[in-house]
């Protein structure tokens, strides 16, 4: 799975209509809305502004006014057989005066898409787990100079009759963290997935 790493645009023309593909990086609805509210800002002349949605638990589908499955589900369709997610993908149209026809509109809004992704930079998307790590106090600093090592963030830290740490680390590094984790202090530590 990827994400972008920044914002891509590309611009295509098909029968004197114009489509200016768009992708933006963001992380849920809130965030595609208020791009949306500024991309309308941004183009109040255009006829139609089309957008598909892949985050987090959090899609969505707009053909703002083109016939039903021929903007949003085409530009859907380029987001998925990418693997990305984390994205708004955008297309503002400015009619050019000559009906494209369901298929030609269908092909117009996925190639817009396709065309901003020859622009975009693609990073691989780390899944995090969260883990809890309880150990001694006089254990703590070596757990962080673990912790630093894999690049896991420190969530939260309570202490009681222990210090009990809630850690998220990527996954490819659980196992060998835990090993290092459990050797380093002779096995006295617990580490709940």
């Amino acid at each position: 799975m990827y994400q972008l790493a920044a914002p891509a645009f590309a611009e295509i023309e098909i029968k004197k209509s114009r489509f200016l593909g768009q992708l933006y990086p963001l992380h849920n609805s809130v965030q595609a809305r208020e791009q949306l509210a500024l991309i309308r800002a941004a183009h109040p002349n255009a006829v139609h502004v089309c957008w598909a949605l892949v985050c987090a638990g959090e899609s969505g589908l707009d053909d703002d006014g083109e016939p039903s499955g021929t903007a949003a589900k085409p530009m859907y369709n380029v987001l998925v057989h990418k693997d990305v997610t984390n994205i708004l993908a955008v297309v503002v149209r400015y009619w050019g005066g000559i009906k494209l026809g369901a298929g030609g509109l269908t092909r117009a809004y996925g190639q817009a898409i396709s065309e901003a992704f020859k622009a975009a930079e693609l990073i691989a998307v780390e899944t995090m787990a969260t883990i809890t790590i309880q150990i001694a106090f006089a254990d703590e600093s070596q757990v962080r100079r673990i912790l630093e090592k894999y690049q896991a963030l420190v969530n939260d830290v309570s202490y009681a009759d222990n210090a009990l740490m809630q850690v998220s680390i990527k996954e490819k590094h659980l196992n060998l963290f835990g090993a290092e984790l459990t050797e380093t202090l002779k096995g006295q530590v617990k580490i709940k997935m």
